[in-house]
């Protein structure tokens, strides 16, 4: 037989996670999603830095080149090379071979809080509460034990790739088995990677200040990454107001080695911005839609065109975005429709007030069903300081976008995956990201022209006329029909004939139901 690697074991094979994800939804029994949620991440980030820690401690057991005489068990080892000491209680090996002991619930919460200890970036952020008297000790063994067949892998795909695509399909799938409740720290992958690509981060300061778990920062590390630039060059800024959502999102960039700025603990943008002075190249977010439970300071330093309702938080959010950005920064963000068109509480004029200030450099509209929390369709926002022209330090764009805003109406884009959830596919993200970056003029994007019935460029006094609403689908106008080469003279009595054919039927369908009418007595 021949040998597999452990990359084909692992990753090569379809639905590798798939499988790993029905045979740990089986462990779960009565317990919900949302609890069963942290006992199998914290278990998987586990696995990742114990791995990590055993890679590179064989290497200063080896003892070679750099590593010569060096100790195995000093710490100072470990933060040299940015890997997670493992104190040995909390090594994977030793909790796999205590996973059939009766008190395996309290030997991982120790091995948990041993590793906080030992690392201050993760003080407060593992979870705890293995010993619990809800969670079956038996399944749990086996879930060490499901968990522990997921392999290190070869040089060309390390732990952190293997555990890191795990990690993300078991959060798509959590964000799935809780519903409405699941939209809270999950944005679905095909939207986190369109405004990405959008926007394309590839050097500066990003932000998200909603970053539930953290995946419009692994998707920007990802972009950099696949575009050949240096993961140093980005800077990652977070906040997020939910604690256990908080403690995902570190655990999320920590499995891939990505370091970020969360602030010391939760918080609630609104009440406490944990990055005050922060300026960012790119805001990246999802925020709560229509939120109307938010805490709003009537003279806040943020509400630069004009204070927005307390019954709904969209426009908070669009300024806050704002009074973050850079001079020349860029920002990405879903909000609900209502935001495109509301005049309701001043919202008009603070949507009026943005595009005047010229702000507004793309609106996209999107399909229904492509998230967990609501079946309700979305749009993205793009806004940016820089529009170019005359004189502009943007040297990727060449064309002046000033006073001009591009429209795309992909509402007819994505594919069902099942009954309810749509998924924007390979073909759809590339169709308008390429629209997008060719209208912003980016160098070998190719050249921009509109098309009916899916994209736009308008100018800010066209959209006056529109009384500033940004519905896309108000600008790009009804999609072209093609000409099907049948001569005029052949078509229209063939299309006559069709509809005296259809009158017909509709007669006899009138007398058969005035039959039915008049033998009930209504008639």
């Amino acid at each position: 037989m021949a040998k597999t690697s452990a990359k084909q074991s692992n990753t090569a094979n379809l639905g590798f996670e798939a499988k790993l994800w029905l045979t740990a939804d089986k462990l779960r029994n009565n317990m919900d999603a949302a609890e069963y949620k942290h006992v199998v991440l914290g278990l998987i980030f586990l696995k990742y830095i114990s791995d990590t820690f055993e890679e590179h401690h064989a290497k200063l057991v080896a003892g070679k080149g750099d590593y010569k005489g060096a100790n195995p068990e000093d710490q100072d080892e470990y933060k040299a090379e940015n890997v997670f000491w493992v104190p040995p209680a909390a090594r994977w090996n030793y909790l796999q071979n205590s996973a059939k002991q009766p008190t395996i619930g309290k030997i991982v919460d120790d091995a948990m809080v041993a590793i906080e200890r030992d690392n201050p970036r993760l003080k407060g952020v593992l979870p705890k509460d293995y010993a619990r008297q809800a969670l079956d000790k038996q399944r749990l063994g086996e879930l060490i034990d499901l968990i522990g067949t997921i392999g290190l892998g070869d040089k060309e795909n390390r732990a952190k790739d293997i555990l890191g695509r795990v990690y993300e399909y078991f959060l798509t799938m959590f964000a799935s088995a809780e519903g409405k409740n699941g939209g809270q720290f999950y944005t679905p992958s095909c939207i986190v990677r369109l405004l990405v690509e959008m926007l394309a981060p590839y050097k500066g300061r990003i932000y998200d200040p909603c970053c539930g778990s953290g995946g419009m920062f692994v998707q920007s590390e990802k972009f950099v990454e696949a575009h050949g630039g240096r993961l140093g060059d980005i800077a990652i800024y977070g906040q997020e107001s939910n604690a256990t959502t908080r403690r995902l999102a570190v655990m999320n960039l920590a499995l891939r080695g990505i370091e970020a700025d969360f602030g010391l603990e939760q918080a609630d943008t609104f009440r406490r911005d944990l990055h005050p002075d922060l300026r960012a190249d790119y805001v990246l977010a999802n925020p709560p839609f229509n939120d109307s439970d938010w805490f709003r300071k009537d003279d806040d330093v943020r509400w630069q065109f004009g204070v927005p309702p307390k019954g709904n938080a969209n426009f908070a959010w669009v300024q806050h975005f704002i009074h973050h950005l850079a001079p020349r920064g860029m920002a990405g963000f879903v909000l609900a429709n209502g935001s495109m068109s509301s005049n309701q509480s001043g919202e008009g004029d603070i949507r009026r007030a943005i595009i005047e200030a010229d702000l507004v450099d793309c609106m996209v509209a999107l399909p229904g069903q492509l998230f967990y929390s609501t079946q309700i369709p979305v749009c993205l926002w793009f806004l940016t300081k820089d529009k170019g022209g005359a004189g502009a330090p943007r040297t990727r764009y060449l064309r002046d976008r000033r006073n001009q805003t591009l429209f795309i109406d992909a509402r007819k884009l994505g594919t069902l995956t099942d009954r309810v959830h749509r998924e924007l596919t390979e073909a759809d993200l590339a169709k308008m990201v390429t629209t997008y970056h060719a209208w912003r003029g980016e160098k070998g994007a190719g050249k921009y022209a509109d098309v009916a019935g899916f994209c736009k460029s308008a100018t800010t006094a066209e959209i006056a006329t529109h009384g500033h609403v940004l519905t896309p689908g108000r600008y790009v106008g009804a999609e072209e029909v093609e000409d099907d080469g049948d001569p005029f003279e052949e078509k229209m009595p063939r299309l006559v004939a069709e509809l005296n054919a259809q009158f017909a039927e509709s007669a006899k369908l009138e007398a058969a139901i005035k039959v039915n009418l008049k033998g009930l007595g209504y008639a």
